[in-house]
């Protein structure tokens, strides 16, 4: 963890600041918005809503399955709309991944009664793709200010938090391909699971945001 982590800062501190806060913003744009075959956000989630008949939490843990799938879809990630080009140090799929996982916690957001042009919505989107564990320890160290709820749910907009999350997401992003390079290297000594295992790997982070979004981003409406 320490060793692909340190990968990772390297990686993202040799990167143009534009490209290691903007890259994430970026991402998160395109997620809300629609770009390519990916309908915006919110478009998504409300078709889902409407196939589970107006059941939320069903259509909640759907959204959740259907990301990880798509995630774990190498062909589907790394075309999506040539954001690959944004930043040519950044592999393709890192970011085809990046905007699957923006676009899931989005729909969950929206399906949870949070308002996608906020500000304070949009910064809790990025923490939680940083995972549980990695937000405690930017709360403990008071690199962050709160948790995704407490971010959603603040009195005001901290605009240094903006690059904050956008470097971390990046550099989480670059972490864990770093970790599935190398799990993938012992892999392929290993017949049978050998290709599979980036797939799954993107599968299960996507999964496990998805867990951690749907957590954290409490719901926002009064339903009668």
């Amino acid at each position: 963890m320490g060793i692909r982590r340190a990968a990772a800062n390297r990686a993202g501190t040799a990167l143009a600041p534009k490209y290691t806060g903007g890259l994430a913003r970026t991402v998160l744009d395109r997620a809300i918005d629609g770009v390519g075959p990916l309908r915006s956000a919110a478009a998504s989630a409300d078709d889902r809503l409407i196939q589970h008949e107006g059941d939320v939490e069903r259509t909640i843990a759907s959204l959740v399955r259907r990301h990880a799938a798509l995630a774990g879809a190498h062909g589907f990630v790394t075309n999506l709309g040539g954001l690959a080009t944004y930043a040519a140090t950044i592999p393709a799929n890192v970011v085809g991944v990046m905007l699957v996982q923006c676009h899931l916690v989005a729909g969950v957001a929206h399906l949870r009664g949070y308002d996608l042009d906020d500000p304070r919505v949009r910064n809790a989107i990025l923490a939680c793709l940083l995972g549980e564990d990695h937000v405690k320890h930017l709360v403990r160290k008071k690199r962050l200010p709160s948790t995704p709820m407490g971010l959603a749910t603040a009195p005001s907009h901290a605009p240094g938090v903006d690059q904050l999350l956008g470097r971390e997401v990046v550099s989480e992003a670059l972490a864990r391909a770093a970790g599935k390079r190398a799990v993938s290297f012992v892999a392929r000594k290993i017949p049978i699971v050998g290709g599979g295992v980036a797939a799954s790997n993107d599968a299960l982070a996507t999964w496990q945001i998805g867990q951690y979004a749907t957590d954290q981003l409490k719901e926002r409406r009064v339903r009668r």
